[in-house]
């Protein structure tokens, strides 16, 4: 339990000083999550629109996978998907509100045509060619989408972090400061009005005395 500050006068300006520090930082608060909710919505469209497309390719491709299944087995399948693609990309620094992420400016290239995959599709493997395709644009779909994504992340959870610190201020420590900052004042006008109250005694004694 906290103790609340003796009622003096110092202490009432370095409370009033406190109380305006909590408000400022309250306001630059608000001014912030205000900011990144409009940027956050700036964001969602394009990301919603991304989720989309995201899972009609991954329904296409396991659809595709499994029409593949039901011509060729797994070793079968898995020998397609030889020689093994690894992917490089390039990312660059992206900062808003102090919430740093990253860009993919130019994506390596996912899908590869025939001669990337090093084995050649016959007559039959239609299906294993089209799962084949189908995952590689869902892969490069999702490369595209995952810098947004995490960008998009940490935006919602520094506007849940500065929500919480605008309502620590507001609805505790202003309201306690404001609590405090009364209680202390009316103490002080009480000491006054008692001590105008002693003066006043004091005063009407000596004219009686004389």
């Amino acid at each position: 339990m906290t103790t609340r500050p003796s009622a003096t006068r110092s202490n009432v300006v370095r409370m009033r000083a406190r109380l305006d520090q909590v408000e400022r930082g309250s306001a630059l608060l608000r001014k912030k999550r205000e900011s990144l909710v409009a940027e956050i919505f700036q964001r969602a469209a394009p990301a919603v629109d991304s989720r989309r497309a995201i899972d009609e390719l991954a329904r296409a491709a396991y659809a595709a996978l499994l029409e593949a299944l039901s011509t060729s087995d797994t070793a079968e399948l898995r020998a397609f998907a030889w020689p093994e693609h690894e992917l490089r990309a390039d990312v660059e620094p992206l900062e808003a509100w102090g919430i740093r992420g990253m860009s993919m400016p130019a994506r390596p290239a996912v899908v590869r045509g025939v001669a990337a995959r090093g084995t050649a599709f016959g007559p039959g493997d239609a299906g294993a060619a089209a799962a084949a395709e189908s995952f590689e644009r869902l892969v490069d779909r999702l490369l595209g989408a995952a810098p947004e994504e995490v960008f998009l992340r940490r935006l919602g959870q520094a506007l849940r972090q500065a929500t919480r610190l605008v309502n620590t201020l507001e609805q505790r420590v202003a309201t306690t400061l404001h609590r405090d900052l009364a209680g202390m004042r009316r103490t002080l006008e009480e000491r006054e009005r008692e001590e105008h109250l002693r003066l006043g005694r004091i005063v009407a004694r000596r004219k009686g005395t004389r």
